[in-house]
C-alpha cells in the first residue's frame, strides 16, 4: 500500500479501524464486509478538505447535488446484498466518488458500476485506478435504465432513492438474485427485493437518507 493509501494522523490504518469497531457495534455482523471495508482506504474518494472526516460515521458531500454514504449504509447495503454468499456480479446504480465500488470488489468477483454525472465518473475512474480494482468497470449512463447488454446480474445496489422500483432494473435481476435500494418520499427505507420463483419479494429493512435518483445524463 502506498504512502497516500496508508494515510497518517486521522486519515491513518488505526483510525480506520476504531470505524470498523463502531460499525461492529452498530450491528454489522458480517466479516466479510467488515475486512473489505477495513481494506479501503476512505479518504483517498473524498476531497483532500475533508480526509479528516473520511473515518467518521457521516455522509460527506461530493458536489453535484450527491454524496458519499456514511460507512455504516455502505457496510449494511453490502450485508443485505451479501446474505452471507459470495457474489458473483453486480450492477451498482450510482457510482459516486467510486468508494462503494471499490468495496464490492473487495466482495463480488464482477462490479459494474453506473453513473449519470460526467465529472463524478471520471473522478470515480481515476480513484479506483489509483487503488488498484481491475475488477469494476464503469459506465457512464443513465442508471435507472441498468445494464440490459451486461444482464443478468445477481446483486443490484442502487445508492439513489426512487419512489418505485425501476422496472428496466427488475428485469435484470437474475433468479434468486438480490437488489437493495432505498425507496420512498419524503420518507425513504432500505429495501430489498428477492427474486424467487413465484416472483419478486419485497422487505423494508430501516429508514434511510439517501440524495433522489435522477434520469439522464448530466
Amino acid at each position: 500500500m502506498n504512502t497516500r493509501h496508508a494515510g497518517i494522523g486521522m486519515t491513518s490504518q488505526r483510525t480506520r479501524e476504531r470505524l470498523i469497531g463502531r460499525l461492529r457495534a452498530q450491528g454489522i455482523r458480517d466479516e466479510v464486509v467488515l475486512a473489505a471495508m477495513n481494506a479501503v482506504p476512505r479518504h483517498i474518494f473524498v476531497d483532500e478538505a475533508l480526509a479528516s472526516r473520511a473515518y467518521d460515521d457521516v455522509s460527506l458531500p461530493l458536489g453535484f447535488g450527491q454524496t458519499i454514504s456514511q460507512p455504516y449504509t455502505v457496510a449494511r447495503m453490502i450485508e443485505i446484498l451479501r446474505d452471507g454468499k459470495p457474489l458473483d456480479r453486480v450492477l451498482e446504480i450510482g457510482t459516486g466518488c467510486g468508494y462503494q465500488a471499490a468495496v464490492l470488489a473487495q466482495v463480488a468477483k464482477e462490479v459494474v458500476s453506473v453513473e449519470r454525472v460526467k465529472p463524478l465518473y471520471e473522478r470515480a475512474a481515476a480513484c479506483l485506478e489509483e487503488m488498484g480494482a481491475p475488477n469494476v468497470s464503469l459506465r457512464y449512463a443513465d442508471g435507472s435504465a441498468g445494464l440490459p447488454e451486461m444482464a443478468p446480474f445477481d446483486g443490484i445496489i442502487m445508492a439513489a432513492a426512487a419512489t418505485h422500483v425501476p422496472p428496466a432494473l427488475l428485469e435484470q435481476l437474475a433468479a434468486g438474485g438480490r437488489m437493495v435500494l432505498p425507496l420512498g418520499a419524503p420518507e425513504q427505507h432500505l429495501c430489498l427485493l428477492a427474486r424467487t420463483a413465484q416472483g419478486y419479494r419485497e422487505t423494508r429493512i430501516e429508514e434511510a437518507r439517501f440524495v433522489p435518483l435522477m434520469v439522464g445524463k448530466a
